[in-house]
């Protein structure tokens, strides 16, 4: 054997294991509706980060979906409630809209919105993530990386602030409030004084500091943001696979006969270009590291602490 076709051939396996670690590193989202209502999950890219195949999508009470994504992105993910939109994608949701479309395409949640926040990692670089409810609540989520080394945090917010929410922050649906509270506002959007919002002479973690209201949102979601500086107790790091984003994790009234939640309706959304597809299923058939009743008992337990 030749000495250049021996290095190609010892070369080999470098390049087979750098695969499987390059693979190893690719991270996709499971976001799963545990809630008794239909929900539609959007998505946002920050900038400089690809849009997702899905920028927003219908799930049924007990769905899920799974998204792709790419090493490094960046962007915010959420739940519209509400929503009625026509065939060709127009409407409009009570809570969490996005410029009244079905497909969000670069356009924000208007507050108030419970948010998952993640800036994935390069290489070996560690992901940061969060949930936030600096914009305001409207549901209860939790969000659990399986980790590729070892285990992570996590986090999320399981708590129904609805139901304690301050009367000057509510947001109540249906014509004349008749659907209830749907969401909490922030301070911020509520009043919008400088000192709630962390702007002008407040902008700065000196100045701006926890107020009656995010001390409120604080009691009920210890790990989320509950105001723009609230990073010490907030942000988290891992390197995951996978981040299972499960929303109303202790929602009742859609547990099936063998302990799992979910349906069994499923379908297949084709992401564009590539022929690449984000898979949904129910959630009972969503391959977590450990069944879904487990995990949500444990991050029940775990958001408690």
């Amino acid at each position: 054997m030749s000495r250049k076709m021996s290095g190609i051939v010892v070369g080999l396996p470098i390049i087979f294991v750098s695969f499987l670690v390059s693979r190893c590193y690719s991270c996709t989202f499971t976001i799963t509706n545990n809630c008794p209502q239909t929900i539609w999950p959007g998505t946002l890219a920050g900038s400089g980060s690809p849009q997702l195949p899905t920028t927003g999508l219908r799930l049924d009470p007990g769905q899920g979906v799974r998204v792709p994504t790419v090493p490094g992105w960046s962007g915010r993910i959420w739940a519209r409630t509400g929503c009625k939109f026509d065939a060709f994608g127009l409407g409009s949701c009570q809570t969490g809209d996005c410029g009244g479309r079905l497909e969000c395409n670069g356009i924000g949640a208007t507050p108030p919105a419970s948010l998952f926040e993640i800036t994935l990692g390069r290489g070996n670089d560690k992901d940061f993530y969060d949930v936030s409810i600096v914009d305001g609540y409207n549901l209860p989520l939790v969000a659990a990386p399986r980790g590729v080394h070892g285990a992570c945090n996590a986090t999320g917010c399981a708590s129904d602030i609805n139901m304690g929410c301050p009367r000057e922050l509510q947001v109540v649906g249906g014509d004349g409030g008749g659907g209830g509270v749907v969401a909490c506002r922030s301070a911020c959007e509520a009043f919008g004084l400088d000192q709630y919002c962390c702007s002008g002479e407040f902008a700065n973690p000196t100045t701006c500091r926890p107020s009656f209201y995010s001390f409120i949102f604080k009691r009920a979601c210890p790990r989320a943001y509950s105001y723009a500086f609230d990073d010490g107790t907030s942000t988290f790091t891992c390197k995951a696979s996978d981040y299972a984003i499960v929303f109303c994790p202790n929602a009742n009234g859609i547990r099936m006969s063998d302990g799992t939640v979910g349906t069994t309706s499923a379908a297949v959304i084709h992401k564009p270009n590539d022929g690449e597809t984000v898979k949904m299923s129910s959630s009972s058939n969503i391959h977590l590291p450990i069944p879904m009743w487990i995990l949500l008992f444990i991050l029940n337990l775990s958001l408690k602490t």
